[in-house]
């Protein structure tokens, strides 16, 4: 069922109060890992907006799991959505990877815009 009228917020342990205290848990649909991040997109269409957590924890295995950096490549690389009328925040505590993140999908957008 596709639907454009939904916001995703991405992130392993903090819930929205945490990132958003004026907000309810219900303002987001809210996943823990990329797994869960591509198939609410994949069954759903893209969000209105995305709240980008970076470090996701670890796999049952002890390696790290995908992070949001690796959902990011997925929706410019793999997704094939427009995603010109996207808007999102990176509220990672990891400033290497917040600057990943937003570089990454403000200089797609910006191409896409331009084409």
């Amino acid at each position: 069922m596709k639907r454009t009228d939904y916001n995703l917020f991405l992130d392993d342990i903090r819930d929205v109060k945490m990132i958003y205290p004026e907000m309810k848990e219900t303002d987001f649909m809210i996943v823990r890992d990329f797994k869960s991040f591509v198939k609410i997109i994949i069954e759903y269409g893209l969000p209105v907006y995305i709240s980008f957590d970076n470090d996701l924890g670890l796999l049952p295995n002890g390696e790290l799991a995908p992070d949001g950096y690796a959902c990011a490549k997925w929706l410019v690389n793999e997704s094939g959505l427009d995603l010109r009328n996207l808007k999102f925040y990176v509220h990672s505590a990891n400033p290497v990877a917040k600057v990943q993140i937003e570089s990454l999908l403000n200089n797609y957008i910006a191409h896409l815009n331009e084409s």
